[in-house]
């Protein structure tokens, strides 16, 4: 199993300790399943799970897929129900208007917000890029 905790990390770009706080455990905690020095407890192999939609059978027996099959509605659902649980009031803010909006925005609106959000992700990816 250390060696998926690995390639889960490295999938998702994120560092040890970033693994960590998404799902409430040290890095050094992350650090000791990876080198196979720790056993990932049954909760923490839970939280993983969920917090990074991942198939369980695969992080315990490396069968299968490594992500589970959602639907979008599935995906939308959880990444707004996390965001509303435990993020900063910006993102519940943004996230709250977008709900307020969603049946009554016309279209070329959802098409301007759209650009925006391209346009950020964009400077996301290249920000990554020149860190690395």
């Amino acid at each position: 199993m250390d060696k998926r905790f690995l390639e889960l990390r490295e999938f998702f770009k994120l560092s040890q300790e970033d693994i960590g706080q998404r799902i409430g455990v040290t890095k050094s905690t992350i650090s000791l399943i990876e080198r196979g020095q720790r056993n990932a407890s049954e909760r923490l192999i839970r939280d993983i799970c969920r917090e990074f939609n991942i198939n369980e059978e695969w992080l315990r027996t490396g069968k299968g897929e490594m992500k589970k099959n959602m639907t979008l509605e599935e995906e939308i659902y959880g990444r707004f129900g996390k965001i509303m649980e435990k993020s900063s009031p910006v993102k519940k803010e943004i996230a709250s208007m977008l709900i307020q909006i969603v049946d009554t925005l016309p279209d070329e609106e959802w098409e301007y917000i759209y650009g925006e959000f391209k346009k950020c992700i964009q400077r996301i990816e290249e920000a990554k890029r020149e860190e690395d």
